[in-house]
């Protein structure tokens, strides 16, 4: 048996053991995915993520969001 979730009404994860729901709905891994050093298409996929634009570092806002203090060491310069 492994963990699972579903989301609630708020957003938030309800866990169980469960693969599908009383109410149907089939449940997702609470896991991580399995992590190798030997990742054979890691090009592939960080290529495709810059093609749609899918990269953290490509979403809006993410220094100011991550990185606070960014924005008050630019202005001491």
């Amino acid at each position: 048996m492994h963990l699972m979730y579903t989301l609630d009404e708020e957003g938030k994860r309800v866990y169980t053991l469960k693969k599908v729901t009383p109410a149907g709905e089939v449940t997702k891994s609470a896991h991580p995915a399995r992590f190798s050093p030997d990742d054979k298409y890691s090009r592939q996929r960080v290529t495709l993520k810059k093609r749609y634009g899918l990269l953290l570092t490509q979403q809006p806002g993410m220094r100011a969001q991550h990185f606070p203090n960014i924005q008050s060491a630019r202005s001491q310069f």
